[in-house]
């Protein structure tokens, strides 16, 4: 489940008054680009796409804070009855499904990454955790990037990037370019 399109801006709008930042641009631009790669795929809800773009660093609402936004967003969704958009928040930071290349500081408790190192042994990646992962990966604030220039961003601010969570964005790239049937960046203009 997953809230309305009104419903979903109305609380990134709410999140922005409590900790504004780049990172709601972020989300608008992800959502944007998750809409329009899902009208190009086959079977794919372009509305939920957007939704779930929108609302995958909700958890920023709660401060600023690294591993934190993702239990913090993935909570809150839950608490909203959004389950849909509680897992997007879990799983939009881990391409790998897993905790062991996370990028950030590990600023929760011992009790919550528990919880998300379990949470995540048990989900399954669909596309939709799959596209909003490839949309993390090109949205900036300021518009779409090169996937590369914004993995490379990361990098220089926090100090590394793993190589096998860039391969896991390109590998992802190429699964939505032969779904779409074209370059992903003609798709997202």
């Amino acid at each position: 489940m997953y809230p309305t399109r009104e419903e979903a801006e109305r609380l990134l709008i709410d999140a922005g008054k409590c900790n504004p930042g780049p990172w709601e641009d972020h989300s608008r631009v992800a959502a944007r680009c998750a809409e329009k790669i899902a009208q190009s795929c086959e079977g794919m809800d372009s509305e939920k796409a957007y939704v779930l773009g929108l609302l995958h660093d909700i958890g920023r609402k709660f401060g600023v804070r690294h591993l934190g936004h993702v239990y913090d967003g993935w909570q809150y969704m839950l608490r909203l009855g959004y389950d849909d958009a509680a897992k997007i928040c879990l799983t939009h930071s881990f391409n790998e499904g897993s905790l062991d290349n996370y990028i950030g500081k590990f600023d929760i408790t011992e009790q919550e990454t528990e919880a998300i190192r379990q949470a995540l042994s048990k989900t399954e990646f669909d596309d939709y955790d799959k596209l909003i992962q490839l949309c993390d990966s090109m949205a900036a604030a300021e518009g779409v990037i090169p996937m590369e220039e914004r993995m490379s961003d990361i990098k220089r601010r926090y100090g590394a990037y793993p190589q096998s969570k860039w391969d896991k964005n390109m590998e992802l790239k190429v699964y939505f370019e032969e779904k779409c049937g074209r370059d992903i960046y003609s798709v997202v203009q």
